[in-house]
């Protein structure tokens, strides 16, 4: 007992003297299993305490696409060692070392407990505030409080897109998408008009909504590995329904310096990619039925919202970050993701999943092209603002590996993304 309490004195004497050690609470108040602490400069932590009532800390974003590993679930791996995996594309990283299968490697940091007290080895300071940001200069005209008020009739696009937006059924919500689209396209929906969007889309009471970090999910090894991992796209195919009527109603107004409102041709665009993304959860939708599953079945998360929380006053934000990041990163773990079902000779679901590579191969190209656009507009350096926004509303690095190829073909080239990877 005695020789414990002089390594307990030692180890305390090792933090209190090294700069690097930082006390981030008290044991007893960190009990969450993770804890997500920001730093300055973006490479923000998360703390995670597993069952067995040990402390880690790694990068809170994911390695490949950037994915909030604070939401993520944590798992025991077959060593009896354990890891998080990433609630976007379920890579799993070590907790002891940050590696994984997938040949990924994610930064981790000793942590000590003395006294009660966690401690965190890094060489930033750590806070669990987010850091202040600089107001984004790109930030688009707010509509005045009388106008925020208006409605449009249903010949208005906004009317629709605020009223899919609201519509908490997923099956009601992908009819009125695919219904809408064909009025868009045959001319019987004329008007863009405008609305105020709600906040933050609707979703059915009888879902089970839990903490990301609650949702159990495999690599696909089993048919229920499969059906969660098929559940949780089709969640996501969900909220990219909604990104896509939000960008049309939120910046139905968006002036460009110029003074002129977007094309007609960029409303036209995102109802199309609305589409899509009816067509995916659809498909998803009647696989997991085929599979003796179905939506709702399993609990599913909100956390994918918060990119379009954080752009919503920025449209040039929203179209770096939603689609030529997050959706760009899409694209990167196709082969992975495609790969996990064809070793299970699953071929009916490989061919939902090829479906929706290619499709969201033009909603990335989709993005770039409008963002490209507006940059043009305004005489702005598209490569050089890019490189501005993503670290304003990323957090951390973007992280290789990349689908160049896939990239490629929606017009992504290296030059876009390169320079946002953490230096070696």
């Amino acid at each position: 007992m005695e020789g414990f309490r002089e390594d307990l004195v030692s180890a305390l004497k090792e933090v209190v003297s090294n700069s690097k050690w930082q006390c981030v609470g008290e044991q007893q108040s960190l009990k969450s299993p993770c804890t997500k602490f920001y730093s300055e400069d973006g490479e923000h932590v998360v703390l995670v305490h597993t069952d067995d009532d040990k402390f880690y800390a790694m990068d809170s974003a994911c390695p490949h696409e950037g994915g909030p590993l604070e939401q993520g679930d944590i798992e025991e791996l077959c060593s009896g060692r354990w890891a998080l995996t990433c609630p976007w594309h379920y890579f799993e990283f070590c907790l002891d070392d940050g590696s994984s299968s997938t040949g990924l490697q994610n930064q981790v940091y000793d942590v000590k407990v003395c006294e009660g007290k966690v401690y965190i080895q890094s060489q930033n300071a750590l806070s669990l505030a987010p850091w202040k940001e600089t107001q984004c200069k790109h930030s688009v005209n707010i509509e005045s409080a009388e106008s925020s008020q208006r409605t449009d009739s249903e010949t208005s696009l906004c009317y629709w897109a605020s009223k899919i937006l609201s519509t908490a059924d997923p099956e009601e919500k992908v009819t009125l998408t695919q219904e809408v689209q064909e009025r868009w396209d045959s001319g019987r929906i004329t008007e863009i008009g405008q609305m105020e969007p709600p906040a933050q889309p609707s979703r059915n009471e009888n879902l089970t909504i839990v903490q990301p970090g609650r949702i159990k999910r495999g690599k696909g090894g089993t048919l229920a590995s499969r059906i969660a991992l098929l559940h949780s796209l089709a969640n996501i195919e969900q909220w990219a329904i909604d990104l896509s009527w939000d960008i049309i109603a939120r910046f139905a107004e968006f002036r460009l310096h110029t003074g002129e409102t977007m094309p007609r041709e960029f409303f036209s665009d995102f109802v199309k990619v609305a589409g899509d993304e009816a067509k995916h959860y659809r498909l998803l939708e009647k696989r997991l039925s085929e599979l003796g599953s179905n939506f709702g079945a399993l609990p599913v998360h909100n956390g994918l919202w918060q990119s379009a929380a954080d752009t919503a006053h920025d449209l040039l934000g929203r179209l770096a970050i939603v689609h030529m990041v997050h959706e760009a990163r899409g694209l990167d773990v196709h082969p992975q993701t495609l790969q996990r079902f064809a070793a299970q000779g699953d071929e009916s679901s490989v061919s939902v999943l090829q479906v929706i590579y290619t499709d969201e191969i033009t909603h990335v190209a989709a993005g770039l092209k409008w963002f490209t656009y507006i940059c043009t507009e305004e005489q702005r350096d598209c490569l050089s603002t890019f490189h501005e926004l993503v670290p304003l509303y990323f957090k951390g690095y973007l992280k290789p590996p990349f689908n160049a190829e896939g990239r490629k073909s929606a017009g992504m080239s290296e030059e876009w993304y390169l320079p946002l990877v953490k230096p070696s």
